[in-house]
């Protein structure tokens, strides 16, 4: 499970010297928004299923591969609560030299706030900020698999989805989700639709109407 520190908490300048935001091995000048922000949109353009997918597997990563997102945690979460409201975000991303209207933010929140609770918890973050190169190892798309997978028939059924949902808090029209990803029409998910669903373009979400003005130089400011 995912465990914070509440003890240490780095600053905007700590993080930025982080290696997890580093470009070889040198810190960018501005702003560590610019990795955070490219991994938000991303996930925003996602559809449920992948966002609990990338959940699943955000749960089971070390504490090593997560340092850098868990100390940005840290230092947006500034009552140390585990959750991140609405003001700490906006705070928190003006810190670290983010320029945003506030729909903008909200829409990120929206995004990241998978169980609709109105904040976002560290397990959510984690999972919104995760870069996407994770997903492609196989043991980590197994994992996720067979977590919806609750039979181990080999195929994601609609009560399987449906109880991920109720597991999750999360409020969605399970056979839509199933349609998005299901390419032979079978109603069910087998592991190469899921496995295609998390590398590629299926699955996705109507995009949002966010202001794309940042989004091509965030989108390429990190590969790590």
């Amino acid at each position: 499970m995912l465990v914070r520190d509440p003890k240490k908490r780095l600053t905007a300048h700590e993080v930025l010297c982080h290696p997890w935001v580093q470009v070889d091995g040198v810190a960018p000048d501005k702003p560590l928004d610019s990795a955070v922000l490219s991994r938000m949109k991303q996930f925003s353009a996602m559809n449920k299923l992948k966002k609990m997918a990338l959940r699943v597997i955000a749960e089971s990563l070390s504490e090593e591969e997560i340092a850098g997102l868990k100390q940005m945690f840290q230092m947006i979460d500034t009552d140390n609560s585990g959750q991140i409201t609405f003001e700490e975000l906006k705070t928190g991303l003006k810190r670290v030299g983010a320029n945003l209207k506030e729909s903008e933010i909200y829409d990120l929140m929206q995004a990241a706030d998978v169980d609709n609770s109105g904040t976002i918890d560290y397990g959510e973050f984690v999972a919104a900020t995760l870069h996407l190169n994770k997903i492609e190892k196989q043991d980590h798309l197994f994992a996720a698999f067979s977590y919806f997978d609750k039979d181990g028939s080999g195929y994601i059924t609609a009560d399987e989805l449906q109880q991920a949902c109720d597991e999750f808090g999360v409020d969605a029209r399970f056979e839509e989700l199933i349609q998005d990803v299901d390419q032979d029409n079978d109603g069910r998910i087998d592991y190469n639709e899921f496995v295609a669903m998390m590398q590629g373009n299926t699955g996705s979400a109507p995009k949002k109407s966010l202001d794309n003005s940042f989004s091509i130089k965030f989108r390429e400011a990190f590969k790590l």
